[in-house]
């Protein structure tokens, strides 16, 4: 078994956002939020990192940093479109064997969980990749809003347990005695795999649980899941915001190196 040689991150990040407007440009500290997503991916030291940007402010933003971003179509109906698009304007060489998209709105995600995310491709029946943390939150089971990933985990004391996707779905399951796993949008795929998948037309579980990752399954393509700690804190709302200035706040900010 052995991982992809040459991968690339790419951060999808559009400014449409009905519930926090602008938000890959939302200031924490003095930088937009997607320059700080910029530098967790960075840290992670997997491979190159480009920012797919829907408009032209992002891109300057991230340019002003001193990173690499590439400007998509701003109508794109999901990320990984926009990251399809971003690879093949910035790779028309198909150097980039595997793509790690990691979410924009993710400022604080943490160097290991990018890694855990790309680790199960080291398989290689497997075409997409990604990550889930144990529900410990009782509301969280019942939470429509948390999308639960149905694997089953073996025990044991491996430094990273992965399983294949069986399912994801909103609903509480599955059922019986076990804990219940929450998944976090972040992916892996091997290149071919994503070329496939967006050239396959929106699947009747993927438009009925609103999930695009069931394309996917529907499909027969297969996804193993790796176990993280816990979920990275995502920004949505101006009070998810808030956390993530607390979380990154001078003295509190576990990425700034002394």
């Amino acid at each position: 078994m052995a991982l992809p040689i040459n991968p690339v991150v790419l951060i999808p990040a559009r400014l449409a956002s009905t519930r926090l407007p602008d938000k890959p440009l939302a200031d924490i500290h003095g930088e937009p939020m997607i320059v700080h997503v910029w530098r967790r991916a960075m840290e992670a030291k997997i491979g190159r990192v480009v920012v797919a940007a829907g408009e032209v402010e992002i891109v300057d933003a991230i340019l002003a940093a001193g990173g690499e971003a590439v400007l998509t179509r701003s109508d794109h109906p999901s990320g990984s479109d926009r990251i399809y698009e971003a690879l093949s304007i910035l790779d028309p060489a198909r150097d980039h064997d595997a793509i790690i998209n990691v979410q924009g709105d993710l400022p604080t995600v943490e160097a290991p969980v990018i890694h855990a995310a790309f680790a199960p491709l080291a398989t290689p029946e497997v075409d997409i990749a990604t990550i889930a943390a144990e529900i410990s939150d009782p509301e969280e089971k019942t939470n429509p809003n948390v999308v639960k990933v149905i694997a089953g985990f073996a025990d044991g004391h491996a430094t990273l347990r992965i399983a294949r996707a069986l399912y994801f779905t909103r609903a509480t399951a599955p059922t019986g005695e076990g804990p219940l796993y929450h998944h976090i949008g972040l992916y892996a795929y091997r290149r071919e795999a994503l070329e496939r998948f967006v050239g396959i037309p929106p699947s009747p579980l993927e438009q009925r649980e609103k999930l695009e990752q069931l394309r996917a399954l529907e499909a027969g393509m297969r996804i193993d899941v790796a176990l993280v700690d816990r979920v990275p804190p995502g920004v949505d709302t101006p009070e998810d915001l808030e956390h993530a200035r607390t979380m990154l706040a001078p003295g509190n900010n576990p990425f700034v190196r002394s």
